[in-house]
Parts: structure tokens; C-alpha cells; sequence
């Protein structure tokens, strides 16, 4: 029974990793939560949950890398991995609509991609780095779309 105990209390962090550590979880859910909250109030496939646990995932396995010591070129592998894993999960909420000839899905899967990027951003410490991409994340999927329609037919938009 001690030799358990033993173990479990050297994996256990110390105060100070225990705060970094739920910071940055916290920043990473908050994070996946707006742009979650977007995408799901847009109807769109992947939405607030997926969203969440994309950025919280993607964070956690940068604070593990780091924190176990990876050097630089080790950490970039991990991020170069994640990367990769995000693209298949991208690709998975993409769609080719047979009948019409459209794809579907390409904004969700740049919006998964970019969820897992602010996760990278957050889990190497850098939250105003990752504040400031979620804004802008946020104004393409919220405010573009809003202008979007009159880039692309100009003509039915303009006053007689």
C-alpha cells in the first residue's frame, strides 16, 4: 500500500504546476468555448464541446512535452504531430456533395484547425498571443460572413 501511495504522490504537482497547469486548461476551454460557441451558433458540424476539447487536447499535450523536458527540436515533432492529427479530424467534417458538386465543411475544418493552433499558443505559455489570434479568429467566422455575401455578388447588395 505504500509503494502505491508512493507513486501516486510523485505524480502529483506541486501548487505552483497545479495553477500553471489549470490556467492554462482554463485559458485552452475558454479559448475552444468562443470559437465553439461560434461555429455551433452557426449550425455548423463541429461545435462548442468539439471545439473545447480540440484546444484543451492540443494544450495539455505541449504542457506534458514541455514539462517533461523535451528540447526545442522534440517539442517541435510534437506540434508538427498535432498538426498532422488535426487535419485528419478536419478532413472528417469535410464534405463533397455529390449531386451539386460542392464541398462542405472546408471553414469547419480550418476553425478545428485554428481551435488547435491557440492550443499550441496556450500550452507553450502564451495567452495573449493566444487571446489575440482568438479575436481575430473570431472576427473571420463572425463578422466576415456578415460581409462575405456582398464580396461575392456586389450587384444584389447596392442601393437603386
Amino acid at each position: 500500500m505504500n509503494a502505491i501511495l508512493e507513486e501516486l504522490s510523485k505524480c502529483l504537482p506541486d501548487t505552483h504546476e497545479a495553477v500553471r497547469v489549470t490556467i492554462r486548461l482554463l485559458a485552452a476551454l475558454i479559448a475552444g468555448a468562443v470559437i465553439g460557441w461560434q461555429r455551433e451558433h452557426s449550425g455548423a458540424a463541429a461545435g462548442l464541446r468539439t471545439h473545447m476539447l480540440v484546444c484543451m487536447g492540443v494544450a495539455l499535450f505541449v504542457i506534458v512535452g514541455a514539462d517533461v523536458g523535451m528540447d526545442q527540436s522534440a517539442l517541435s515533432r510534437v506540434i508538427q504531430g498535432i498538426a498532422a492529427g488535426i487535419g485528419f479530424l478536419g478532413a472528417g467534417a469535410i464534405l463533397k456533395m455529390k449531386d451539386s458538386l460542392e464541398i462542405h465543411g472546408l471553414t469547419t475544418a480550418a476553425g478545428i484547425w485554428m481551435t488547435a493552433a491557440i492550443g499550441v499558443a496556450i500550452g507553450l505559455g502564451r495567452i495573449g498571443t493566444a487571446a489575440i489570434a482568438l479575436a481575430f479568429a473570431w472576427f473571420v467566422l463572425a463578422i466576415v460572413i456578415k460581409v462575405e455575401p456582398r464580396v461575392h455578388h456586389p450587384d444584389e447588395h447596392s442601393q437603386p
